[in-house]
């Protein structure tokens, strides 16, 4: 069906989680192929031998050239929690991004202000709020390692904005690799663009225990080629 196939990385009653490979969408759009979720609807229906139609609620989303961990509620209850715990920013957010650009500081703090634009699908991004538009954005970074003119980020996210992440290292001169709409030189040859969702940790939302999905990442050649310097990191081991 696909060339590559998601893999289930926590399952219990209450939530699903998968890691996502790049170029599917989470949820459908316009362009009429089939999402990430009817895939996971199928598997849970499949698995558990549900007759009927099978419930799962889309919690957040990932862009669609981005990979990584992705959660789903199997139950109206852990779907409305779910999307409370998003709302109120108490969902702890990793991601591993290779940038075509060292940046300056070694780690830091990017805060920025993001406005919209609908129609291009495009975010502007501003070091001042020049209207009510541009909502705050920001974001921890920190070097994990380089190899030529690639270099692997740690970034975590302290709001939601659409395209923070890839916007935000655009705007410091450091784009994502694959990413041409916020500055990468080139396109990769399948869309993809070198972001990954690595890690979501949060309090259960009805179960009260604390909860860390990791995600492992690609494998990729270029994801490969950073290996080593992710498993020397004890949090990042389980992810090579």
């Amino acid at each position: 069906m696909r060339e590559e196939n998601f893999s289930v990385i926590f399952e219990d009653n209450h939530l699903i989680a998968v890691n996502k490979p790049a170029g599917w969408l989470v949820q459908g759009d316009q362009t009429g192929d089939t999402p990430l979720s009817e895939f996971v609807k199928d598997y849970v229906k499949k698995r558990y031998n549900k007759p009927g139609a099978v419930f799962l609620g889309t919690v957040h989303r990932i862009d669609r050239p981005v990979s990584g961990a992705v959660i789903f509620a199997r139950t109206s209850k852990s779907l409305e929690r779910m999307n409370k715990l998003f709302e109120e920013r108490k969902v702890k957010k990793t991601y591993l991004a290779v940038v075509e650009r060292r940046p300056e500081e070694l780690e830091g703090v990017l805060l920025h202000y993001i406005s919209k634009d609908l129609e291009k699908n495009i975010v502007h991004v501003s070091n001042k709020q020049n209207n009510k538009h541009y909502k705050l954005a920001k974001l921890e970074f920190k070097l994990l390692g380089g190899l030529g003119d690639q270099f692997l980020l740690e970034v975590k996210p302290h709001t939601g904005r659409h395209h923070q992440i890839r916007a935000q290292l655009g705007k410091i001169g450091c784009p994502i690799r694959g990413d041409v709409k916020y500055g990468a030189k080139k396109i990769n040859e399948d869309g993809r663009i070198h972001l990954h969702s690595a890690a979501l940790e949060f309090i259960h939302p009805v179960q009260g225990n604390e909860v860390c999905i990791k995600a492992p990442i690609p494998d990729e050649q270029i994801w490969r080629l950073f290996r080593h310097a992710l498993g020397e990191i004890e949090f990042y081991k389980d992810l090579v």
